[in-house]
């Protein structure tokens, strides 16, 4: 599979998040934080569904599309690239930068610790 391009997971957040929807719906959604076409995000989707990204459901006079794709496998898919070409493969490089970036509250900071515990644990 192609990595989505950045217009490309813009859209599959939102399927993600509704599950399916038709060009109109994404495209209004798309609308509140950029300025789009309606004829640059249905061109997108019905790349999208070219490339094997989304299904399209073509039963009613609206095409309803879904995402083919999970989120979650994205983003690990995502995240390693990243990994692997911003930081030289370096979980702890990354982590670093990320925690260096941002002023995390306690909360997150205790279920990090958490997480890392928990990953301490399942290697011993």
């Amino acid at each position: 599979m192609d990595k989505p391009t950045a217009a490309e997971l813009e859209i599959l957040a939102i399927l993600w998040g509704k599950e399916q929807a038709s060009v109109r719906q994404v495209h209004e959604e798309l609308s509140l934080t950029k300025e789009t076409g309606y004829t640059t995000t249905l061109k997108t989707m019905q790349n999208m569904h070219a490339k094997g990204l989304l299904a399209r459901d073509e039963e009613k006079r609206s095409h309803i599309y879904s995402a083919l794709i999970s989120q979650e496998d994205t983003q690990q898919s995502l995240v390693r690239n990243f990994i692997g070409k911003a930081f030289g493969g370096s979980a702890k490089k990354l982590v670093m930068q990320a925690l260096g970036q941002s002023e995390p509250s306690k909360e997150e900071i205790k279920e990090i610790r958490a997480f890392l515990d928990k990953i301490e644990n399942d290697t011993q």
